[in-house]
């Protein structure tokens, strides 16, 4: 019951709880203190795990045992806020607050700063700061686990470290069980609060306990280790969920600081952490004392219980009728067994019989096609696909001495130098086949085989061995291939059909034969040898042609420049009969003149580099003599220019 100082007179030294509040605050704190020390190292090495060990269980498992920490932290600093309540209530003092009145804000800045932090006082207060410190602890809570749900996290050793952190996990766990039994021991009347810090313990042990077996079965293998790591968030999760929403409801009820408060770090999911569990009473007390309801005076739940046997019993056998209707799938049928024993194939759609066990029906194959190679090679390793722009993957190499993972070595006989001998080829044959349509067929494919492809596997290996005994390798390569995709699935159809197994081969295909390396070293041997062959025509014909094309210009260059030399000397010859031809018809018509003409002009083609002066007499007349000005001539030494008058007839 609660304490209201307002209104109770009861002296509080009375009160067990009240008296030892002042030590209980003490070891809550030191609790609190130890769990946020161990949560605050657990997200440390959480954050170094993801930068070095990201695709490993590590970052996950220590985030959730760091949410299981933080939701027992704020448990524990929940309860001391209600300790401290309580010791402040044993020794109530009066604070003084000595209030400066001088002072008032005289700028528009500094009043909106006050008044903004009056505002958040007041609201603080109004919230309370129990509520905000648990609300954020259990949305911190949240959040680490959210970050690492992933559930397709892959399998990988841990090595050492593993068994380290088993053994802290462990060694963390006893001593959070001795303080789990230390809590659950304590007395209501002396401590109310040590029960609920009890379940919430409870969650960080479960937790600390499947981390350990998750360290200690964690193999390259085993998948469920890391996808446990993964699920343990979703009980601390649910907790600090369940506590988040008990925050904020606890907005809308009334503070009064005077009343004795309540523990708000109370879960009902942790509560149901005991054994035998009792979902059902938890939720009774529960609704009695958070809104006074008792279930057990509501005479429809009365009658509920009296009636649940009954109900349950006839859902049970109306549950236990309907196991006998079927549902078969569009590409499957279904042999129905009355008490063990076969009685109809049902096809597909919706059938009635006797509910199970008395009947069931086991699920045939309807028509679905199968391709199944006569050599399956290892498949243990994952499938990864190659990009679209990178190198051929090595399964694409289809050379001879390239290994296949679905050839399968046969002997075949040989014959060398009229010697009977063997050899062994590699090919690969491939079987089409389905479960008969027939009634019959789907009841042998049933009862009559346990494992049908490795029935057709071993009888087509056993065909293949005595039908390749008396076959040879040119055969092989050669004419009897064509045969001989009929001939193995003629005879496999029918061992096939004596064994009664209702099997229906419905092709058979001869993927690829590959000779044995002799054969495939030789043929490479040839590659080689015709690849050089052509190497070598190539090259002949490549230095024929250019002989062809120097030889070519050479004699290009030689007609060009003869034909060039006969231009020029026609035209020269044409240019000099031209010359004679004018020469002859200005004689005739000129006659004396024109050769005194030709004198001057190669007279002047002479001397023309020499500088010289021609007079004549006849220049000027006769009465007037030709007169020479000296001043266009120098003399070597006396440059004065001179003046002389020329005799008729003389020159200088």
């Amino acid at each position: 019951m609660q304490v209201d100082l307002d209104v109770d007179e009861t002296p509080l030294a009375g009160l067990p709880r009240f008296q030892q509040a002042f030590i209980q605050g003490r070891r809550l704190r030191k609790f609190a203190t130890g769990a946020g020390v161990l949560a605050t190292v657990g997200v440390l090495l959480a954050f170094f795990a993801g930068l070095f060990a990201s695709q490993t269980l590590w970052p996950a498992l220590l985030l959730n045992l760091s949410a299981a920490l933080l939701v027992l932290m704020a448990g524990l600093q929940s309860a001391w806020w209600v300790a401290r309540w309580r010791a402040r209530a044993m020794n109530p003092t009066v604070p003084e607050v000595a209030v400066d009145e001088s002072f008032a804000p005289s700028g528009w800045y500094e009043r909106l700063l006050d008044r903004i932090s009056r505002q958040s006082q007041h609201l603080l207060g109004q919230i309370g700061a129990p509520t905000l410190w648990l609300g954020g602890w259990a949305l911190l809570a949240l959040l680490g686990v959210e970050q690492v749900w992933n559930l397709a996290l892959p399998p990988a050793a841990l090595g050492l470290a593993a068994t380290v952190g088993a053994a802290c996990s462990l060694l963390l766990a006893f001593g959070l069980l001795v303080m789990e039994r230390h809590l659950a021991q304590e007395n209501p009347a002396q401590w109310p609060e040590a029960a609920a810090l009890a379940q919430l313990t409870r969650v960080a042990i479960i937790s600390l306990v499947l981390g350990a077996f998750c360290l200690l079965f964690a193999d390259e293998a085993s998948v469920w280790p890391v996808r446990l790591a993964v699920l343990i968030g979703l009980l601390p999760g649910l907790v600090a969920a369940e506590l988040l929403l008990r925050a904020l409801l606890s907005l809308f009820s009334p503070r009064r600081e005077r009343l004795e408060p309540e523990l708000l770090a109370r879960s009902f999911v942790a509560d149901m952490l005991r054994w035998p569990p009792q979902p059902l009473l938890a939720l009774q007390h529960e609704l009695h004392n958070r809104f006074g309801i008792d279930l057990r005076q509501i005479w429809a739940f009365t009658y509920m219980r009296r009636a649940l046997l009954p109900v349950l019993a006839v859902v049970s056998l109306v549950g236990w009728s309907l196991t006998g209707i079927h549902e078969i799938a569009l590409q499957s049928r279904g042999i129905y067994e009355r008490f063990g024993k076969p009685v109809e194939v049902f096809g597909p759609g919706l059938h009635m019989g006797l509910p199970w066990p008395l009947g069931r029906v086991l699920s045939v194959e309807n028509g679905v096609v199968h391709e199944l190679a006569t050599s399956v090679g290892d498949t243990s390793a994952p499938a990864q696909s190659d990009p679209a722009e990178g190198p051929a993957p090595a399964i694409a190499n289809r050379l001879w001495d390239a290994s296949h993972v679905n050839d399968k070595s046969q002997v075949i006989a040989s014959s060398r130098a009229d010697k009977q001998s063997f050899q062994i080829v590699n090919m690969d044959v491939r079987f089409v086949y389905r479960i008969g349509l027939s009634d019959q067929a789907a009841l042998a494919a049933t009862y009559n085989s346990a494992d049908v492809p490795m029935l057709i596997r071993s009888t087509a290996s056993r065909i293949l061995v005595h039908d390749f005994a008396s076959r040879t390798l040119d055969g092989l390569l050669g004419e009897d291939r064509v045969g001989l995709a009929e001939d193995i699935g003629r005879a496999v159809q029918a061992d096939l059909q004596k064994l009664d197994s209702g099997v229906e081969i419905l092709a058979t295909v001869v993927e690829a034969i590959h000779p044995p390396a002799g054969a495939a070293n030789a043929y490479h041997g040839v590659q080689a040898a015709q690849i050089g062959a052509q190497a070598l025509i190539a090259r002949e014909r490549g230095a024929a042609a250019e002989a062809t094309n120097q030889a070519q210009l050479q004699a290009s260059i030689a007609r060009d420049q003869a034909t060039a030399s006969a231009r020029e000397i026609k035209a020269g010859a044409q240019a000099a009969d031209l010359n004679f031809n004018a020469e002859q018809k200005a004689y005739a018509s000129a006659g004396q003149a024109f050769v005194l003409e030709q004198y001057f002009s190669q007279l002047s083609q002479g001397l023309a580099n020499a500088k010289l002066l021609v007079l004549d007499h006849r220049l000027g007349g006769s009465s007037n003599a030709p007169t020479i000005d000296l001043r266009t001539f120098t003399l070597p030494v006396d440059p004065a220019p001179s003046r002389k008058t020329a005799q008729p007839g003389a020159a200088n």
